[in-house]
């Protein structure tokens, strides 16, 4: 019912609007689908098939208006990982496992936590990932023969080195003049498809001027059959399915944190908001559904949905008939395809690749030369250099060590004063002096989450108050502790208890919401007990000085408060009167 409510107001108009975005976006996706087929070492027609099946389902359930979903850009060094070392067949159980993971993610609203991988990480392996399409596409720029393809960066510069004899200057000519289309035409004809120009146009010089000169869809993969993509179930077994369980998790992360990306970006241009759970159910059966007619794995796709929105969509209907669209023309026109050269479809990638490769983010973060610079480093090169699941891995262990060091650099303890100077009185750590200072009263700002990282600073700060013989009260001002975790409140009970046991009474003020609830579960709270916990700094001050031995503020010289001087008075008359 939710689903039929989005089409409560439609009008003709709207669909007149998305007809035409779902056409000129239809149209855009087919040499892409091609071509990311192709570059993740799978048949084109695959490519198509996913179009059509996961671009129709991630539009009618997924959570966003605008997303085009499809194959994208992002898959191709993992899918070509999987198809060099399992094979094709088990990629189909790889991305049916995957949508799977993708349900069971929208289902235990998972959708939100994927803004929790940090940029860093996100452009490190995007650029990574940019890199290594990049590369892929050389040798079918140059027309190199007898290239065999390989999963590691190093392997495949190796294997384009060797060949490099069997350049093709028909297959350069070829791929310099689609790789100026894809320049020239946004510029004098923006609403025109560039990559469909740059094929059809490549397609029929090729064809015309040096037919039999250049590799062919049709030559490498043979003729792209035409008519509806053919059901083909999957054979599942406990084997197969244990050995892809870890490639599907990767197609899963990436594909969720592609078009949880896709739909933010459609959101920002539209003013719109997405469901995150809803558009990974949708892209999660979108991908059980895929592989059943011989689809690969599929996602959320930016640049499609950018122009699905910049074409005027205004639904989810736009996504629909793209797909629509495309068997369309797959049913009428796929057998042409197969006449495409190879080295049209290379400038093409090369720039989806340059498109998605972040580089002006990864200049201006690599430009702070920050611990987020060295993460962005370190999940690029081994993107680059390894796989993206050691990539991801890593980069996210770093950005946890790194959060880590940065949270408890933040946690300092400080003696503190008033500054009678001021107007309010504010307490600072520099009015402490040698000549300034409460021998029986240690007034100490506790600052940052009180957490495992930060048991050593806190540890410390413990070591030096049990070493005050003079000490009577302890006032902690806990204010700026916003968070405690069990490690931290260890450390924190320990220090009372022994605080307690060496006869120092211990006085909280400002504390928190959540450490003082983790102090009631853990038993801590009463230990101290309620009469000592105090709202505001003053309290707890008037509390302290109502607890200390007024007899040593008659020799005191240090003035540390204003109560001070009337103390010293009292405690002197005490003396007198004990004389």
């Amino acid at each position: 019912m939710k689903w039929m409510g989005q089409f409560s107001n439609y009008s003709v108009n709207a669909f007149r609007k998305d007809l035409m975005s779902g056409c000129i976006v239809g149209i855009v996706a087919i040499p892409l689908g091609m071509a990311f087929a192709i570059a993740s070492g799978v048949k084109p027609e695959y490519g198509l098939y996913t179009t059509i099946i996961a671009g129709i389902l991630i539009s009618l359930l997924g959570g966003s208006k605008f997303q085009i979903g499809g194959p994208t850009g992002a898959f191709i060094p993992i899918l070509l990982a999987i198809v060099l070392q399992y094979g094709y067949e088990n990629l189909l159980i790889a991305g049916f496992l995957a949508g799977i993971f993708l349900v069971l993610m929208g289902l235990l609203r998972l959708g939100s936590l994927i803004r929790f991988i940090p940029k860093p990480v996100t452009i490190g392996f995007t650029s990574g990932i940019a890199v290594t399409i990049f590369s892929g596409q050389i040798a079918n720029f140059l027309g190199l023969q007898g290239v065999e393809r390989h999963e590691y960066f190093f392997d495949n510069m190796r294997e384009i080195f060797l060949r490099i004899s069997s350049l093709n200057v028909y297959s350069v000519l070829i791929a310099v003049i689609c790789l100026a289309i894809l320049i020239i035409t946004p510029k004098l004809l923006p609403k025109v498809p560039a990559s469909l120009v740059g094929i059809i146009v490549t397609t029929l010089i090729a064809a015309w001027l040096f037919p039999g000169k250049v590799t062919t869809i049709g030559s490498a993969y043979g003729v792209i059959p035409a008519g509806l993509p053919q059901f083909t179930p999957i054979h599942l077994t406990w084997d197969r399915v244990m050995t892809m369980i870890q490639p599907a998790l990767i197609i899963a992360l990436l594909g969720s944190i592609e078009s949880l990306l896709s739909a933010v970006v459609a959101d920002e241009m539209t003013g719109t908001k997405h469901n995150s759970n809803r558009e990974l159910i949708g892209q999660g059966v979108a991908n059980m559904a895929a592989p059943l007619f011989g689809g690969i794995p599929a996602t959320g796709a930016i640049a499609r949905t950018a122009t699905n929105i910049k074409s005027g969509a205004t639904s989810k209907v736009s996504g629909i008939i793209h797909g629509v669209v495309v068997l369309l023309i797959v049913v009428l026109f796929a057998p042409y395809a197969s006449n495409i050269p190879l080295a049209s479809m290379a400038p093409i990638l090369m720039v989806v690749a340059w498109n998605m490769s972040e580089h002006k983010s990864f200049r201006h973060m690599l430009k702070t030369r920050t611990g987020d610079s060295l993460i962005l480093v370190v999940t690029f090169l081994l993107t680059v250099f390894t796989t993206l699941t050691v990539a991801v891995e890593i980069g996210l262990a770093l950005a946890v060590v790194l959060f880590l060091k940065r949270m408890s650099s933040m946690m300092a303890v400080n003696k503190v004063l008033p500054d009678h100077s001021s107007h309010k009185e504010k307490v600072q750590p520099h009015i402490v002096t040698e000549e300034h200072n409460c021998p029986q009263i240690g007034m100490y700002n506790i600052e940052g989450p009180l957490f495992f990282g930060a048991t050593h600073t806190f540890g410390s700060f413990g070591q030096k108050l049990l070493a005050d013989p003079e000490l009577q009260v302890a006032l902690l001002r806990m204010e700026n502790v916003p968070y405690m975790d069990t490690s931290g409140e260890s450390n924190f009970s320990r220090l009372i208890n022994n605080l307690k046991e060496q006869g120092v009474l211990v006085v909280i003020s400002g504390i928190q919401q959540q450490p003082r609830q983790l102090l009631m579960k853990t038993g801590c709270y009463p230990v101290i007990g309620d009469e000592h916990f105090f709202e505001h700094t003053g309290e707890a001050l008037n509390y302290a000085l109502r607890n200390i031995k007024y007899n040593q503020c008659a020799s005191c010289t240090q003035c540390a408060f204003r109560e001070c001087e009337e103390l010293r008075r009292d405690g002197q008359l005490r003396q007198k009167q004990i004389s």
